[in-house]
């Protein structure tokens, strides 16, 4: 008799849930919700203000809006970690953190730490940016300032907004907000 294959490793379902990701990639967005449903409800969410559905519903439009509110980056996060792509959200805040930081050894630090953890080949959350951002976000920690990830900020903010945003606003998470 064959085995029970639903008894395999958890990492062999994340394998399969990835490959479907990159199939969908080439899907209608309408799809992508039949194929992969999105957890009944969101993660706990740190005791931070829940919006108003007056609040939240700006959430659509602006990214901007929903990264600065406490709740509103948590239920993103819980989102994001459900599509195995939170590594967006965590540069983004690795970035933030980085730029308010004012001691030039803590910024090193931390400069190095970002790099390590989201920017260099092979990366454990490496996040995707293209190759003359990876090169010019180098030469900028040679000397490192609060604008050296900046460059690649932007490029991850445009990808949350641009991919991440619409199937938020689309998602369960979303939904339960503005009700």
């Amino acid at each position: 008799p064959l085995p029970d294959l639903s008894l395999l490793l958890p990492c062999c379902r994340a394998k399969e849930i990835k490959t479907k990701l990159g199939t969908l990639l080439q899907k209608p967005d309408s799809t992508i919700d039949f194929i992969i449903p999105y957890p009944e409800k969101p993660e706990k969410l740190p005791k931070a203000q829940k919006p108003s559905p007056e609040e939240a519903l700006q959430w659509r439009d602006s990214l901007e809006k929903l990264l600065q509110n406490p709740y509103g980056l948590a239920s993103f996060r819980s989102f994001l970690r459900s599509e195995f792509s939170e590594e967006n959200a965590e540069f983004w805040v690795a970035c933030e953190d980085y730029k308010i930081t004012k001691s030039p050894v803590k910024m090193a630090e931390k400069a190095k730490k970002i790099y390590e953890e989201f920017i260099q080949t092979e990366a454990p959350k490496e996040v995707n940016i293209d190759h003359f951002t990876k090169a010019v976000t180098m030469k900028n920690l040679v000397e490192p300032s609060p604008t050296s990830f900046d460059m690649a900020q932007k490029r991850i903010f445009a990808l949350m907004e641009k991919d991440s945003l619409p199937r938020f606003v689309r998602s369960e998470f979303y939904h339960e907000l503005i009700k």
